[in-house]
């Protein structure tokens, strides 16, 4: 598909909010603010590590940009901390979503529907740029990296995430084409995932999984962000371990474990 067969796709797909089977199995499925407590709650649980890799809480009185809004859990703690908050996402349900916390908490800020592979926000107008889990959607993780740096003020930093190519699970689950991957060259190349792999990281309620993802590895990443001043790179987030649906080893206690060595998200600290 193209770039822009891809952003129709990715409004259409998006537009059930990314969240949204977390919030079903939470009974959190309103719009109240005691619905998106319960949800935050459950969402932070799942993600414990995550305001240590994005730290909102140093945001206080920058302008931050948020590229992939969800249900709106961090946006919110970004623009509750203070932030001159912004937020970007490629479909209306996630949009709608956000601007809906901000009118009910009376926080400042708005969101508003668009493609970062075309960013609408002029050259050098964001101290902060976060995106979390949506670059490797667009079909142009080096366009989305490209962008981050055009609007980003000299000193500015970025707080992205992206599908790691080399985890444990990608590992396991689908061996020869991460080894063709590995050995196709020193850096490794972007992974198209197939529909099987895209429905595996990425499924709606109909069951469709999500119209793009790729997969990247850290030396590629450091190739993508040389302009960039500093970029460091950690790796986050792993599965339960379990046989034939059989859980042996929860989650929590294996992400800072299984997590850090060899996880299924890599997240990017970039100055520029």
């Amino acid at each position: 598909m193209s770039n822009a067969e891809i952003d129709t796709a990715n409004a259409r797909f998006w537009d059930e909010l990314c969240g949204t089977s977390l919030a079903k199995a939470l009974g959190a499925t309103g719009r109240s603010m005691e619905d998106l407590r319960v949800f935050d709650r459950g969402y932070m649980d799942l993600y414990p590590y995550l305001l240590e890799r994005v730290p909102a809480a140093s945001m206080r009185g920058k302008k931050v940009l948020e590229i992939g809004l969800g249900y709106g859990t961090l946006g919110q703690k970004i623009a509750e901390a203070g932030a001159d908050y912004t937020g970007l996402d490629i479909a209306q349900g996630p949009v709608d979503m956000m601007n809906h916390r901000l009118r009910m908490q009376g926080l400042p800020g708005k969101a508003m529907q668009g493609s970062m592979l075309q960013c609408p926000l002029p050259d050098q107008s964001m101290d902060c740029v976060v995106s979390i889990g949506c670059f490797h959607h667009t079909g142009d993780i080096q366009r989305c990296i490209d962008e981050t740096w055009r609007v980003l003020k000299p000193g500015g930093t970025a707080y992205l995430m992206v599908y790691n190519q080399f985890s444990y699970f990608r590992w396991i689950k689908w061996f020869g084409p991460t080894l063709r991957a590995a050995l196709a060259s020193s850096k490794g190349r972007a992974g198209t995932a197939t529909e099987s792999e895209r429905w595996a990281y990425d499924s709606n309620a109909a069951g469709g999984a999500a119209p793009e993802t790729v997969f990247v590895s850290r030396a590629q990443l450091r190739g993508m962000m040389s302009r960039f001043a500093s970029v460091s790179l950690e790796l986050e987030n792993c599965n339960p371990l379990s046989l034939r649906g059989v859980v042996f080893v929860q989650r929590l206690p294996l992400l800072p474990i299984l997590g850090r060595a060899a996880g299924l998200d890599i997240y990017i600290a970039a100055t520029k």
